[in-house]
């Protein structure tokens, strides 16, 4: 096996990422003629609906051969609504290039994108696009990058800086360069790999993806500064995208960072854990077919590689495969961006709504990050995204993908809630038999962003350890819903008193008594609504400051702090996401385009009930006693993790 690298290429909207992607492909003799976003004409959006808004939705990995090296090149999307399927992409990397304009320079989406890079340890290689664009600036640029992203950051033609930042890192070359020494291009060029594989040098080049213009200087740089995979035995590797494939059915890309995965090899994957026994769960598939990242049937992809894997069933985005240790990196969905708004799905007709449920659910397999809730007491479909945009996109892939027309309601928040006050919850779950379940729960607020914890003090003499780690594990389906109807989270559990009964208790009862004990606490404790706050970075001409800031305060937001940068400003603020929807949209239009704004959760505080709004139940309350044991009796036939 030759040379890899696996690269990704990410950049704010607009930077020309995919237009870099195409002239990549056509130097490296992958296609004949260099395609277009704005004609909707580039090779890597190959979705419909990519075509036609000319933006990037989803990563596409394609392979090139350049100077011995197999370099696998992930494009990914730019805009912020897709960032889930940005952060996915890092999971497979062993190296990337930033690409930054040279125009607009270090955008807040930049800062996003390069602070997710430093947290995974993935080396990067800057590239200054749009050199040939009237206003750009070179050096303005890289001050900005010195400045906003990291002090490492070094132009490989700068010997003089290579030559500082190599002796901040060998003692014994500052020695020499002090000494007056003269390092030859090829010792600097040595260091500098080195010190960028460990990420104590940031390489930046330049050019014009437009003009085709230093982008085989990019190339030589990626195959130069930028490491290969590490490769391990054992076998490991990382699913991190699906596809669908109207032959061979869904497939997942699969990064293999160890061993290897041949056709027709079985192979079992860990499915978590069994919520009754605690045991962990493996399920065994057989591979049907291999595809390398072209898309071309091989058979077996190794260590360092990356392809397409069919046979695996539903499994899960995310999920590890093999040895976990010998992963390159944390696997952390929603680091990037989670979800905050919510709406309904409404099919054309009534008839539609079991296919569209179908259709949403297999789009929810490929971005796990896009929640679909089936409501079957109501009949409705509600979805959890990231912005408009996706909106956007997911009812035109519903159209032309599924055949399906479907409307949406009106975006709503995704709140949270957390007991007001210290509280206890009781259930004695005796009837009708058989059945023994009893419980004392003491809940207690806990400090904003610490989520849940669960202890418990009963002995085992009172309740098996078995049916304790049922109680633990059905935990988040009780604070699935709170009395306001959101997501219970900030809050110290502590079971502290209960009993089972050797003869009556069946071994599903605390799965049953668990949300009753909980929900009666919660209810005796009073809620308090939490809402979602969002980071917000604007940069600005200086002349809207006074107008941005106003309305910060208008949406009862708060401005932290704000700097120059020759002729803008950067302001930071806190802002409630409810009275921000729209905002971007806003800042545009006055604007003329000139001031942009990205976002980040920052996390969750109280909010008064009249300024949020509370959310229908989606199951049987379970302080509804008598229809709650009915139909959880009912469920857990099934998956007791599906009631809510």
């Amino acid at each position: 096996m030759g040379e890899i690298r696996n690269i990704g290429i990410f950049a704010h909207v607009d930077a020309g990422k995919t237009t870099l992607s195409e002239q990549i492909l056509s130097h490296t003799g992958a296609i004949r003629t260099v395609g277009s976003v704005d004609m909707g004409t580039a090779h890597t959006d190959d979705l419909p609906v990519e075509r036609r808004r000319g933006i990037s939705v989803k990563a596409t990995c394609v392979s090139v051969d350049y100077q011995g090296a197999r370099i696998n090149l992930i494009d990914t999307p730019g805009h912020a609504d897709f960032s889930a399927e940005v952060e996915r992409s890092m999971w497979a990397l062993d190296g990337a290039v930033l690409v930054v304009c040279a125009v607009e320079g270090v955008q807040p989406q930049t800062e996003v994108l390069f602070e997710a890079m430093v947290r995974q340890n993935i080396p990067v290689l800057f590239f200054i696009n749009k050199t040939d664009r009237e206003n750009a600036d070179i050096p303005r640029v890289m001050a900005q990058i010195k400045r906003f992203l990291t002090p490492k950051a070094v132009m490989p033609s700068d010997v003089e800086a290579v030559s500082e930042l190599v002796c901040d890192h060998r003692d014994d070359l500052l020695e020499r360069y002090l000494n007056g020494e003269v390092f030859s291009a090829a010792l600097l060029d040595e260091q500098l790999v080195d010190l960028t594989h460990t990420c104590a040098a940031y390489p930046v080049l330049c050019g014009s993806a437009l003009k085709n213009e230093g982008v085989r200087e990019l190339l030589d740089g990626i195959v130069t500064y930028l490491p290969g995979p590490k490769r391990e035995d054992k076998l490991c590797g990382v699913v991190f995208a699906a596809r669908q494939d109207k032959s061979l059915g869904r497939g997942v890309w699969v990064r293999l960072y160890g061993g290897a995965l041949e056709t027709r090899e079985s192979i079992e994957i860990d499915a978590g854990t069994d919520p009754l026994t605690g045991d962990a769960k493996r399920v065994a598939y057989k591979i049907t077919q291999i595809q390398n990242a072209d898309l071309a049937p091989t058979g077996r992809i190794s260590s360092g590689e990356i392809g397409v894997v069919y046979g695996l069933g539903d499994v899960r985005i995310g999920q590890i495969i093999g040895d976990a240790g010998c992963l390159g990196r944390a696997i952390e969905p929603g680091q990037l961006r989670t979800p905050l708004i919510t709406v309904q799905a409404i099919p054309a007709t009534p008839d539609e709504m079991q296919a569209l449920r179908r259709a949403c659910e297999m789009l929810s397999s490929e971005d796990p990050l896009l929640q679909v809730q089936y409501v079957s007491m109501l009949n409705e479909l509600h979805l959890k995204v990231m912005g408009t945009i996706q909106l956007e996109v997911i009812g035109e892939l519903l159209k032309t993908r599924f055949g399906l027309s479907v409307t949406f309601d009106t975006p709503a928040i995704i709140y949270k809630e957390t007991v007001s006050s210290r509280c206890e919850g009781f259930v004695a779950y005796t009837m009708p038999k058989p059945c023994w379940a009893i419980l004392k729960f003491v809940i207690e607020p806990a400090e904003r962003g610490s989520g849940v914890t669960f202890s418990s003090s009963v002995p085992v003499s009172k309740i098996m350890a078995c049916y304790q780690r049922q109680v633990e594990n059905t935990i988040p389906v009780a604070l699935n819903q709170g009395r306001l109807g959101w997501q219970v989270t900030d809050v110290n559990i502590k079971l502290v008193d209960g009993e089972h009964h050797l003869v009556h208790t069946h071994p599903l009862d605390f799965i049953v008594a668990t949300p009753m004990g909980i929900q009666d606490g919660l209810q005796r404790g009073g809620s308090t609504l939490l809402e979602p706050i969002l980071a917000v970075r604007f940069v600005l001409p200086s002349d809207f400051v006074g107008r941005v800031m106003s309305d910060v305060i208008a949406m009862r937001g708060e401005v932290l702090n704000s700097t120059y940068d020759g002729d803008r400003v950067i302001l930071n603020a806190l802002i409630p996401v409810q009275s921000s929807l729209d905002y971007s949209t806003t800042l545009a239009m006055f604007t003329s385009g000139r001031g942009t704004m990205s976002v980040k959760l920052h996390g969750y505080q109280e909010c008064p009930l009249e300024l949020g709004a509370t959310a229908k139940r989606r199951s049987i309350d379970p302080l509804d006693t008598s229809k709650y044991i009915l139909a959880v009796r009912g469920a857990l036939t099934g998956d007791i993790f599906t009631l809510e």
